[in-house]
């Protein structure tokens, strides 16, 4: 966890800066020499705040798992309480919104899950960002279904997010946001047609 005294308007560029350089380099390249040389900042000032890389990387993910919070909330803020589908868009919508779909913040989440796996302190922030994600879908879906049903449509659609995320992320193209919309959309409908 960073120590308190960073300014506020430092930490921005080095969040900034280690996605950049996880983009140009790779994570295993990513050193805190480098990042620091993008944002400008002596390698011993971002050891002495945040640790070390780890510490940075796990700052770094903070501050994007806190945008797309943030992107979810306005976006959930702009539809109607009662217009589930469209509650549900939202969640998915911001999950493929362009900031998500950045090619540092992309390379940035590739590497954060890889590491989570090996990493106690980011595989805790995967299990919360985990459990939001579900949070988010339950809520809305309980007011169409069931609890039980709510459960099980939240982790496929949940999957169905993290499966298209990824394979848009490996794929040269890129991600199409449009049809990963789609295919939530028409598997959200086909589940309440049948439920």
């Amino acid at each position: 966890m960073p120590k308190l005294g960073m300014p506020e308007v430092r930490r921005p560029q080095l969040i900034r800066a280690t996605m950049d350089v996880i983009n140009q380099v790779g994570f295993l390249n990513a050193t805190v020499a480098k990042i620091g040389q993008q944002a400008g900042i002596s390698p011993s000032i971002i050891n002495h705040y945040f640790g070390g890389k780890s510490g940075l990387v796990e700052a770094t993910m903070r501050s994007i798992l806190k945008d797309l919070s943030t992107g979810i909330n306005l976006r959930l803020s702009k539809v109607p309480k009662d217009d589930t589908l469209a509650r549900i868009e939202a969640i998915v919508g911001e999950n493929f919104s362009s900031h998500q779909q950045d090619e540092a913040v992309v390379k940035t989440w590739l590497a954060f899950w890889a590491q989570a796996m090996h990493d106690p302190t980011l595989n805790r922030i995967q299990r919360v960002n985990e459990k939001r994600l579900l949070s988010y879908l339950r809520l809305e879906l309980k007011r169409s279904m069931p609890h039980a049903q709510a459960q099980m449509v939240a982790i496929s659609i949940a999957a169905l997010i993290d499966g298209i995320w990824l394979r848009g992320a490996l794929n040269p193209q890129g991600m199409n946001s449009n049809l990963a919309r789609q295919v939530v959309q028409d598997y959200l409908l086909l589940y309440i047609k049948h439920s």
